[in-house]
């Protein structure tokens, strides 16, 4: 029980933090309608900007948001391949993608930058006194239920749900405002937006920029709360961002922005708790974890439809039996 809740924690705790990357993703593929395949780049130019920058003195929350600039230019990047060099969208994500593993280890200098014994935003939050009472009195409940105390400290779990429920609301407002909404338009129809003379090649950029921003930050807080950047990564990180995407679209639904961002951020955590359930299964390991996320996200696109088909089927037969009952009662008429 206790070794169950403990892997329950972790897994709430590290898919909010992959919730921001998730948002990200969907800001490419669900809103601007981009199969951006940059994520497994620039995720790991994250966590590397932020692994060098605290190793060399920076202060880890400037080294933060310098993670979020540096992924911000390179999905710029793509994003300029693709509308200004005219390359197919998929090619210049992989394109960028390819580019940035050599750009990755220039920035760190070697495959696996350690952060263990620096100062990270998570042990600096670990360290407020003020908010130690919040801590102990969680751990002293869940103590109550028969668990040990948690590997990490509650306020780091709060503040990551004030962060990114923050970064929630401000995408909502910016999808609301005039330049978002001609992302969303950007997405839908294209060729109307451009009718209408807006500039479809500048907001394509700023899109994907933006995305790849989030994702990038994604990336340096995973790096810290782990205590390490590694060049590798980001290998499969597009497919965890759209089986978060999915699965939370398909339990949560997507009738509004605000609810659709917010599907995506629950899809996030739930994808992290079923992974870490399937990995309790005692003939699964940590080597299987991509056979699982590739099995979650097809059950999670298939199964939609075969609902949606047997809802079909279910209409049909109603019709045939009302049809049935119309005919009867003018026969018998």
């Amino acid at each position: 029980m206790s070794g169950m809740l403990i892997s329950m924690f972790g897994a709430v705790e590290s898919g909010i933090i992959y919730a921001i990357m998730a948002l990200g993703v969907y800001l490419t593929f669900r809103v601007l309608d981009f199969p951006d395949l940059t994520v497994d780049g620039s995720f790991v130019t994250g966590a590397a900007v932020v692994g060098i920058s605290i190793v060399n003195g920076i202060p880890p929350i400037v080294a933060t948001v310098l993670a979020l600039i540096a992924g911000f230019v390179a999905g710029c990047f793509t994003g300029l391949l693709h509308t200004k060099g005219k390359v197919n969208a998929l090619l210049s994500g992989i394109l960028m993608m390819t580019a940035l593993y050599s750009i990755n280890l220039r920035i760190m200098e070697q495959p696996t930058l350690s952060m263990l014994n620096e100062p990270t935003v998570f042990n600096q939050l670990e360290s407020i006194e003020a908010i130690g009472g919040i801590d102990s009195f969680f751990n002293g409940l869940l103590s109550m239920l028969g668990a040990e105390q948690l590997p990490a400290t509650w306020v780091i779990v709060l503040a990551m749900i004030v962060v990114t429920l923050l970064i929630k609301l401000l995408t909502d407002f910016y999808l609301k405002t005039e330049v978002g909404l001609a992302l969303r338009a950007i997405g839908d129809n294209k060729k109307m937006i451009r009718s209408l003379s807006a500039n479809t090649d500048s907001l394509t950029i700023v899109g994907v920029g933006l995305s790849n921003g989030l994702v990038a930050l994604s990336g340096g807080l995973v790096a810290q709360l782990g205590g390490f950047a590694d060049v590798n990564m980001g290998i499969g990180m597009i497919v965890i961002g759209l089986a978060s995407v999915i699965i939370g679209e398909a339990l949560f639904g997507t009738k509004t922005i605000r609810r659709a961002t917010l599907a995506v951020i629950g899809g996030a955590i739930i994808y992290r708790i079923i992974v870490t359930l399937a990995l309790e299964v005692e003939f699964l390991d940590t080597g299987d974890m991509k056979l699982i996320t590739a099995l979650i996200v097809i059950v999670a696109l298939v199964t939609p439809k075969i609902l949606q088909v047997q809802k079909e089927k279910k209409r049909r037969i109603q019709k045939r039996k009302q049809l049935d009952r119309q005919i009867r009662g003018q026969n018998s008429a």
